[in-house]
């Protein structure tokens, strides 16, 4: 008998997909920490082939975690990129009309996107154009070298240039917060933490009064996660990024939101943001917490064991555009504690050669 040409494709369908279900079940599922060490290894092996932002983020939160020496030419290559940024400030953007024309040439690119993060972003900010340079980029680079133990030679002229704006103004705007939550929280904590304006307690409550959680079903897939991500960024920054044990008490709403709302967010939520979620937990020492549980449970089941990292929401492997998920997942499943580190007063192997502009704090 004749197998028709489609009855046999069928077959044939069907037994590469027994075939694949089969190999699968054979590879026994890594445990926690051996998921962290696949991932780690694969960037590893590339690091230094990714753009110079995405090699200092994965290697400076490594060396958080880790204190290994390998890291060190990864954290240069982010105090680099810091001096970079500070040296064109300081010298090329301090006048009040250089600030908007940098800052409305920051803006056009949010013009261009289409979706609705990219829209509420160019939305808002385009009455406060100031705030890409102030907020998004010079307050990060101060902030980031301020944690180095370091400042730029021109601190005082770039101390200014913050004085000149309130910061207020942009903290209690909902549609900001609709629009740059983690950045804000970044923002309000490293200004408290350069000794400058203090806004946290301003931006908290907006947030709260933004997002109040009995009108979480009412929320797009994008605010939803903007929401989450403003949280996860409360935590994060409030520890200085790794360093710092937070107090759960201090931020009780936050970590009671989670525990009450865990399952949801396991399913509303992308991998990135799960992980962050479990992060905060391990932040405030909560390691058996059984939040931290459900999101490494969540995280190890998404990581693609033939790749070795964990694809995007559509399936993309992209070393470059994977690296900050799959850095939060080393972390969540196999978490090292904190450690205020590198500094230059406590880590001076790390300091060797200092980039240019940058000085050592008195």
């Amino acid at each position: 008998m004749r197998i028709k040409p489609l009855s046999l494709a069928v077959l044939l369908s069907c037994s590469l997909t027994f075939a694949a279900q089969a190999s699968q079940e054979d590879v026994p599922l890594l445990d926690n920490t051996q998921s962290a060490q696949l991932i780690r290894s694969t960037y590893e092996q590339e690091l230094f082939t990714l753009p110079a932002f995405k090699e200092g983020h994965f290697g400076l939160r490594m060396y958080r975690q880790t204190l290994d020496e390998k890291y060190h030419a990864a954290i240069w290559t982010d105090m680099a990129q810091v001096a970079s940024r500070l040296n064109q400030f300081a010298n090329e953007v301090v006048e009040p009309e250089d600030i908007i024309l940098y800052s409305s040439q920051r803006l056009t690119t949010y013009q261009e996107k289409e979706t609705e993060r990219g829209q509420r972003r160019y939305t808002v900010t385009k009455h406060h154009p100031e705030y890409l340079y102030l907020g998004v980029d010079l307050l990060g680079a101060m902030a980031r070298a301020n944690e180095y133990g370091l400042k730029h030679k021109q601190d005082k002229t770039l101390r200014k240039i913050i004085r000149r704006y309130d910061f207020s103004r942009y903290v209690t705007d909902k549609e900001m917060i609709e629009a740059w939550a983690a950045q804000l929280a970044n923002q309000v904590y490293w200004l408290r933490q350069l000794g400058e304006q203090d806004v946290v307690e301003e931006f908290t409550q907006t947030f709260r009064d933004t997002y109040p959680d009995d009108k979480d079903k009412m929320l797009s897939a994008q605010q939803y996660w903007n929401k989450l991500y403003g949280m996860t960024h409360i935590i994060f920054a409030d520890s200085q990024y790794y360093q710092e044990r937070v107090s759960e008490k201090k931020h009780q709403w936050i970590y009671d939101y989670f525990r009450n709302n865990i399952d949801t967010i396991l399913l509303r939520a992308k991998e990135d943001v799960i992980a962050e979620v479990g992060i905060s937990f391990l932040l405030a020492g909560l390691d058996h917490d059984p939040v931290v549980k459900k999101t490494r449970q969540a995280i190890r089941h998404a990581i693609n064991a033939e790749k070795g990292m964990i694809p995007s929401v559509d399936g993309n492997f992209d070393l470059k555009y994977g690296e900050h998920r799959n850095v939060l997942a080393i972390m969540l499943l196999d978490w090292k504690g904190v450690h205020k580190a590198p500094t230059y007063q406590e880590h001076p192997e790390a300091f060797k050669s200092i980039p240019y502009g940058l000085m050592p704090k008195p």
